[in-house]
């Protein structure tokens, strides 16, 4: 592979983070046990974080252009931590999880 190339170092740059960002996402959701819809938020956050579509392009306006990007990192990052903040405060009443129904006889 010839690292010379720039959009051959793009291309692994935007891999490497797109790893990172789900290896995090992955520990997350393991350690404090997040709900599917907090995976739904983090991974459409990572997903729009490495896509070249952006409302406010960075090749245009330099470094305002990440704005719309930190905007979706800290919108994704806040409703998780609501979700777990909420979760905490029902584990906390004595409120467990979903019961699964009993099977009727």
């Amino acid at each position: 592979m010839d690292m010379s190339d720039p959009l051959t170092v793009l291309i692994v740059l935007l891999g490497v983070l797109a790893l990172l960002g789900v290896g995090a996402i992955g520990f997350v959701m393991w350690r404090y046990r997040i709900p599917p819809r907090g995976l739904i938020a983090m991974l459409g956050a990572l997903v729009y974080l490495v896509s070249p579509v952006d409302v406010l392009p960075e090749v245009i306006l330099g470094p305002i252009g990440l704005l719309d990007d930190a905007g979706a990192v800290t919108a994704a990052t806040v409703f998780v931590y609501k979700l777990v903040a909420v979760k905490r405060r029902l584990e906390d009443a004595g409120v467990k999880g979903r019961r699964r129904p009993r099977p009727l006889e």
